[in-house]
């Protein structure tokens, strides 16, 4: 479980075929000082394991399905990405419960920048607008955000000078991937609808 805080932006190091998957290695002297293997990380919101530390790098191994279904499979040697080690119990949650298990990927449609401030639009799939709403909680490549405006297909944000500065959302461009995961409670109360819609049809 995690946050959607960032605590640091990594830098792969290396991306190695392995399979129908690959090693991701991540470089990041700070974190990797602090990790051991079997640790969860979330790397830009997707949940991984951790089997191997070497200096200042760990290393995951990303199955095709991850590669597929998040923007991980688009990642190259030099690519930063957003880090956050697991919840401990009996920290301060700052963001919202993340569990770091990517629904969907999102395209950032429009960027209006106002001096050192933003404020962005993502184009998503439908389905996963019935799980969000205006003042509700959004994990975007693993940031904690709360949306501005919800659509059928689209979301806004607005973004702090500090969160632009210190994860991958900064350098974001119009047409670039995101991972998304939308507020779990969200998904649980989606589904307690669906039953009842069900059972009122039944």
């Amino acid at each position: 479980m995690f946050s959607g805080i960032v605590e640091a932006l990594g830098t792969v190091a290396d991306m190695l075929m392995e399979g129908p998957g690959c090693r991701l290695v991540v470089r990041e002297p700070r974190i990797a000082a602090e990790t051991k293997v079997a640790d969860s990380i979330a790397v830009n919101g997707c949940c991984l394991t951790v089997i191997d530390v070497a200096g200042d790098t760990f290393a995951f191994q990303a199955g095709p399905e991850t590669l597929q279904r998040t923007n991980l499979g688009d990642l190259k040697k030099g690519s930063k990405v957003n880090l956050e080690r697991s919840l401990k119990v009996g920290e301060r949650l700052g963001g919202h419960f993340v569990t770091g298990h990517i629904d969907d990927v999102g395209y950032l449609a429009d960027r209006r920048d106002h001096g050192e401030w933003s404020f962005f639009r993502f184009r998503i799939p439908q389905r996963l607008s019935l799980q969000m709403a205006s003042k509700g909680s959004i994990a975007v490549d693993g940031v904690s955000l709360t949306i501005v405006d919800s659509e059928p297909e689209m979301f806004s944000v607005a973004l702090i000078p500090y969160t632009l500065a210190v994860t991958t959302l900064g350098p974001l461009k119009v047409g670039d991937k995101v991972n998304l995961e939308t507020d779990v409670l969200a998904k649980y109360v989606e589904r307690q609808l669906q039953g009842l819609v069900r059972r009122s049809e039944g």
